[in-house]
């Protein structure tokens, strides 16, 4: 006979009965977060602990109860774990291992403990703009993050505030749990359908994905543009209303972000690294050759 596990308590949204104990390794110990996909623990890992590990304690995501029983739930969760793990970058969450629970009939993915604040966080206790000395490293960060997914032929699928954490070291970007692959081999992975479920923040979607476009490195770089536009701001801005330059930014990076926020993508004629190299503000040239072309 096997031994009945305990079961945790669950927040809103989170999965109804979850076992504290996962692999006969993994000890659940509170939520970190509830998404519209699934749900982040922390937990401790037992076999790394008993070994001597300083720091045996991990964030642990399992699909939520919407997607969990899917038949196709295991190879969701597993996507997103390879994705994110074949990505290897600074400024990308880390992910570790995947594993299942086949007593529980759990799947879930382990990954790097952060401590910090996310940028939605950010943006509360910030509402006057972020100073440029602090906006700069975050909006370099970022979109160097975000530069290197593309170049990996990955779309993140969700940029935004609550997916962005400030930890010690810089930045992360995390829950890739809408990425999609645009190049071989990754496209031989399972991918979920972002029509599945309303996928979209409106605050940050490109216009054109809410008119049924599909994800591309430029809505991405429009929903990266307006988070970086609010952050400077202190605010949400009303998306299609007119942007005026932020105080908080100099007046020689607005020309590059200003194109970037464009609401029409035939007018969104800038890449990430461009955006980036404008934010970095060492070559002038580049905000003074978006401010020609932006007349």
């Amino acid at each position: 006979m096997i031994a009945k596990q305990p079961q945790s308590s669950a927040p809103p949204g989170a999965r109804a009965s979850m076992p504290k104990l996962l692999a006969g390794r993994y000890r659940l110990e509170r939520v970190l977060g509830v998404g519209g996909m699934g749900t982040v623990y922390r937990a401790r890992d037992l076999l790394h602990e008993e070994f001597g590990e300083p720091r045996p304690r991990v964030a642990l995501k399992v699909l939520g109860e919407n997607l969990a029983q899917s038949q196709d739930a295991h190879l969701l969760l597993y996507s997103e774990f390879s994705l994110t793990r074949y990505l290897r970058h600074e400024h990308v969450v880390r992910v570790f291992a995947f594993d299942v629970d086949t007593v529980a009939g759990v799947a879930f993915f382990t990954m790097e403990l952060m401590s910090g604040m996310t940028l939605d966080q950010l943006l509360l206790d910030c509402p006057r703009g972020l100073p440029w000395q602090q906006l700069r490293p975050i909006a370099t960060g970022l979109l160097d993050a975000l530069g290197h997914v593309h170049r990996q032929g990955v779309l993140h699928g969700d940029v935004k505030p609550s997916n962005v954490m400030l930890v010690d070291d810089g930045l992360r970007l995390f829950d890739f749990g809408l990425a999609q692959a645009t190049a071989a081999p990754l496209t031989e992975l399972a991918a979920l359908n972002p029509r599945r479920f309303s996928a979209w923040t409106p605050a940050y979607a490109a216009p054109e994905l809410l008119d049924g476009a599909l994800l591309s490195a430029s809505t991405e770089l429009y929903a990266t543009a307006c988070l970086l536009y609010d952050l400077a701001l202190g605010g949400r801005s009303a998306q299609g209303g007119r942007r005026e330059p932020p105080r908080q930014l100099p007046r020689r990076c607005w020309p590059a972000l200003r194109v970037a926020l464009s609401s029409n993508p035939q007018h969104r004629t800038i890449t990430t690294d461009e955006l980036q190299a404008a934010m970095q503000c060492e070559h002038s040239v580049v905000g003074r050759w978006f401010a020609a072309r932006a007349r």
